[in-house]
């Protein structure tokens, strides 16, 4: 089961890459995954209904007692067939409903083979831990597929509806869960069922559960986000809403009823909202139109019923209730297939649009009147089956006097009802015939035979909820060991009752009678009535309630944004520096004593540099110009170079130096758009005020460092890094050491804030659209053939330029010379250096080169990631400035968002990479070889963390340069247009 978990996730990454050489037959693969699945569950089945429960666990955490733990009793075989066998079928079909459509296939396949992998663990797992993390990535992933199509707003607001309301109930269910384990004193589910734990926490804690599995499946309050997630494509509502992610909600119910079903908050919770939804989605499913939101609202509707059987917590519930959940996930999928089929062949779901299909299609209207006889529960289905044991086990409850279980036996008979009533409509609609006012037949709609493939899953959906009811006592005997889980809870029926298609003539029988009629009755009313046409039936509904709430929450957002948002720099920074003196010095003169020791100085040079330091300090504040105030103030960090190398730290000379390099040129970016003059524009106010903040930070964080380097009693933990870092890191310089290996989690969290400072930056500047153009407009210009160097030096030729293999000459360089940087020809002659070309030209390999040995020398020798990231990114720097944006695009040819993303995913793997082994995170492995010519070499895992910083830095700079650099330029020269070159078409002329 584990090796199977593991194959999902990394099915999910294959798939995507096989995109574009397969197009659509990429779901064949896709397929192969939960088939897999399907095969060790049916393979497994001797030995769950043996008794032999499988059982696999990996320890994870281990502090916590958490592992990664699948056990597959029963209830957990059935679910695993469910998620695994219709996400195998809903994947084939996919190959059909997408066929001729590969824009987004890749990402699209890849999360749906991931969701079902999830949706594997969560049903298999026995640590309740992980079941959470399990529900939370079922609910990210749902997000991602029902707004598959994110360029219509119904999409992304449909989907982001879902995931609040499904993430919000994970969190409250996440806090009950806390609860149980903290009373059961164990995070495994057997464990925690076998001895369950009482008392009032755990009634709150049940509480906390079922607002959880409430939410997950779409019931009442909650019930509004599903019929929302129609926007999805129709696969994605076969799958998600009909067989997988609504069922996690089920299952969780199905899990814990046997065991807390006569808990006080137990019964009266599910009976209550678990009728009032099956009321609700079935009079809401009279009354749609659209045959995707007819289905939408019948699911909220049989999820109802499905939660008030399954979670009854009696044994005859429990064994019913399964059964039912096994047919509403083989005929409500085949149904939202079929209205795939439908729509894809008709580009339309409205049945006043529809008439005559059935006349047409006839495979396809008896898969569908199979799967309805399902839903109706009209025999010889197996929701027939199911049906009569729900109301033989809700019949028993009554019986024996207990008022939920009559209420129970009275809503499901009227939801029934109901469920009759919808289902012959949905038929009517997608099949009938049409009659006018008049009475006449209408038009029929043309209908284009679909491929045969397309009705293959549904008609084999269909096929397996008949065959369920014609086997019903085989499926007794597989479903009755979870039935009997339910021993202890006491039986409220003389004996235990079994799933068969005839149970003779008896009060079930008859109650399902009274429903098929009952719901003829209802359909003919509704249609005389016209009750189908009209309008809102009630003037606020839950989906209101959560838009008014949202829609609270962005104008709170908007109020305290602009009261504490005001866009005046000076009031931020003087907040945080008011914040800082107050905050600090209430500190300091709290403190009973003060001890200082004082050195005139440590070294001779500090008594160089510190006036220096103080010089450039004061000229800056005193400079009028904004590009002399930034020089000034880089006097000081370059002052800070000196101590630092004269302190025996020359990495942090060395990062320093880089530093100030890059913001000087960050700043001179800014500076384009400014004036050059400060106060041109606007004068500086209050200039004492500033004086007396300013000296008074100064003063506080002088006093600070004085006192606190005093007030040590103890020996520092930095005496002890120089052996750790040899010993431990298995490395020579410490400040290297430290950051990818001792204190590595720290390096992490200031990555996030880099790659977050990146993202900042980027994201104000490209306005519009955050994606690199600039790739684009330089694609041409990174094929031009460079001619020896030789041949290059004062030639005069037109410069060739190459595209999808055909040489073409560009108009705009007839007559020039060819170009040191390709780059520059877009450059203006005032601007262009050819001495600078020439010397960027030679040494910017040169500088990667040593970027790259910075990098792998750090370990040992000053260097590192960060400092190698920053000198490759000064060579980036180097190109831009010699030849503008258009050379950027040539040399760094990717977007900053991979570097960034790589490098983070990269130091993140290498991190969290000992929790496979059992190991703690960060630890870190070595690899020691005696090498010919080489003698004896070391290799650290640490240095895979020193890369990922590497790739970081090197997409910050990046990042930086296209966005305060290229963007501005381009913002400055007002236009985006397309670098110009006579390159030939797709039809083959040029353009």
């Amino acid at each position: 089961m584990l090796p199977l978990l593991l194959a999902f996730a990394a099915g999910s990454l294959v798939v995507t890459f096989l995109v574009k050489p397969l197009g659509a037959r990429v779901f064949y693969v896709a397929a192969v995954f939960p088939l897999a699945a399907l095969a060790h569950a049916v393979w497994m089945a001797p030995r769950v209904l043996g008794g032999d429960i499988p059982f696999a666990a990996y320890e994870w955490i281990r502090p916590l007692g958490i592992e990664i733990s699948m056990r597959m009793d029963t209830l957990g075989w059935v679910m695993a067939l469910v998620v695994s066998g219709v996400g195998a079928l809903v994947m084939i079909y996919c190959r059909w409903y997408f066929r001729g459509k590969n824009e987004g296939l890749g990402r699209f396949s890849s999360v749906l083979l991931a969701f079902a992998g999830a949706m594997y663990g969560l049903v298999l797992t026995d640590d309740i831990v992980m079941l959470v993390m399990f529900w939370e990535i079922t609910s990210i992933l749902s997000y991602l597929l029902i707004g598959h199509y994110h360029l219509r707003a119904a999409s992304r607001r449909a989907a982001l509806q879902a995931l609040l309301v499904t993430t919000l109930g994970g969190l409250v269910m996440l806090v009950g869960v806390v609860i149980l384990a903290a009373t059961a004193g164990t995070t495994s589910l057997s464990t925690m069922l076998e001895d369950p734990p009482t008392g009032p926490l755990v009634s709150v804690a049940l509480v906390l559960l079922l607002v959880g599995a409430l939410s997950k499946s779409a019931i009442f309050p909650f019930h509004f986000w599903l019929p929302g997630a129609m926007a999805a494509p129709t696969p994605v509502s076969a799958y998600l809403h009909a067989a997988a992610m609504v069922k996690a909600g089920i299952y969780l119910l199905g899990r814990f009823a046997p065991v807390f079903g006569d808990a006080d908050p137990w019964r009266p919770v599910i009976v209550t909202l678990g009728v009032f939804t099956m009321l609700l989605g079935g009079v809401q499913a009279l009354r749609e139109s659209d045959l995707k939101r007819i289905l939408a609202f019948g699911t909220v509707s049989q999820l109802g019923f499905i939660s008030v059987v399954i979670g009854y917590g009696t044994r005859n519930a429990a064994l019913a209730g399964l059964a039912l959940l096994l047919a509403h996930a083989l005929f409500k999928s085949t149904l939202f297939l079929v209205v795939g089929v439908i729509d894809r062949q008709l580009s339309t779901r409205d049945i006043d649009e529809l008439s005559g299909v059935g006349r047409q299609a006839p495979v396809m209207a008896v898969i569908s009147f199979v799967a309805i006889a399902s839903m109706a529960g009209i025999p010889p289905t197996l929701g027939f089956v199911a049906k009569e044991g729900a109301l033989v086990a809700l019949l028993d409850a009554a019986a024996a006097g207990e008022g939920w279980g009559i209420a129970a036996l009275i809503g499901v008979v009227l939801g029934s009802m109901l469920t009759v009533a919808y289902g012959a409509r949905f038929l009517w609609g997608a099949f009938w015939t049409k009659r006018d006012a008049h009475g006449a037949a209408r038009t029929r709609t043309e209908w284009p035979d679909p491929p045969i493939g397309f009705l293959g899953v549904p008609l084999v959906l269909s096929a397996l909820g008949l065959a369920g009811g014609l086997v019903a006592p085989l499926l007794d005997t597989l479903l009755a060991a979870y039935a009997d889980t339910a021993a202890g809870v006491q039986p409220v029926a003389e004996h235990d009752a079994h799933l068969a298609l005839w149970h003779g003539l008896g009060p079930a029988l008859v109650l399902s009678l009274v429903t098929l009629a009952g719901g003829a009755g209802i359909l003919w009313l509704v249609r005389a009535t016209g009750f189908d046409m009209t309008g809102r039936i009630v003037r606020f509904t839950a989906a209101d309630a959560y838009y008014a709430i949202t829609r609270a929450v962005d104008r709170a957002s908007v109020a305290v944004t602009s009261v504490t948002q005001r866009g005046s720099l000076p009031i931020y920074v003087a907040t945080i520096f008011i914040v800082l003196v107050v905050g600090e010095g209430v500190v300091l003169f709290a403190s009973p004593e003060w001890r200082i020791e004082l050195d005139a100085w440590q070294d001779p040079v500090q008594l160089a540099v510190a006036p220096l330091m103080i010089a450039g300090a004061y000229i800056a504040v005193r400079a009028r110009k904004r590009y002399t105030g930034v020089v000034l103030a880089a006097v000081t960090g370059l002052g800070m170079v000196a101590l630092f190398a004269t302190h025996g730290a020359p990495d942090l000379a060395l990062t320093q130096v880089l530093i100030e390099a890059i913001t000087l040129i960050a700043f001179a970016l800014v500076l384009r758009r400014l004036p050059s003059r400060m106060g041109a524009h606007n004068g500086t106010s209050a200039p004492v005020l500033r004086a007396l903040l300013a000296a008074a930070v100064g003063v506080t964080m002088a006093a600070l460092v004085v006192i606190a380097t005093s007030a040590r009693i103890h020996d520092p933990v930095s005496t002890d890094w120089e052996h750790l870092a040899y010993e431990i890191g298995h490395g020579k310089n410490v400040v290297n050491v430290a950051l990818v290996d001792l204190r590595g989690w720290d390096t992490m969290g200031e990555l996030s804030v880099l790659i977050l400072a990146a993202t900042g930056v980027a994201s104000l500047v490209f306005v519009t659209d955050r994606s690199d153009s600039l790739q684009r407009l330089t694609r041409g210009l990174s094929g031009v053939k460079r001619e020896p160097r030789a041949r290059l030096i004062g030639a005069r030729r037109p410069l060739v330029e190459t595209t999808g293999g055909i040489e073409v000459q560009s108009e705009h360089t007839r007559g020039h010379p060819r170009a040191w940087l390709v780059g520059g020809q877009k450059m203006s002659a005032e601007s262009r250096s050819i001495i600078l070309e020439v010397v960027v030209r030679i040494l910017f390999h040169t500088i990667i080169v040593v970027s790259i040995y910075l990098l792998f020398a750090g370990h040992n020798l000053p260097g590192g990631g960060f400092a190698g990231g920053l000198v490759a990114g000064m060579a980036l720097v180097m190109r831009y400035v010699a030849g503008g944006r258009y050379e950027l695009g040539v040399a760094a040819p990717t977007d900053a968002g991979w570097l960034l993303g790589a490098g983070m995913l990269m130091a993140v793997g290498t991190a969290i990479a000992p929790l496979v082994l059992g190991l703690d995170p960060l630890t870190r492995a070595v690899w020691e070889a005696e090498l010919p010519l080489v003698g004896h070499v070391e290799f650290v895992s640490s240095t895979f963390f020193d890369i990922g910083v590497y790739l970081v830095v090197i997409g910050l700079v990046l990042d930086v340069l296209r966005s305060l650099g290229a963007e501005v330029d381009r913002q400055m020269k007002g236009t985006d247009s397309p670098w110009r070159a006579s390159v030939p078409s797709e039809s083959g002329g040029a353009r």
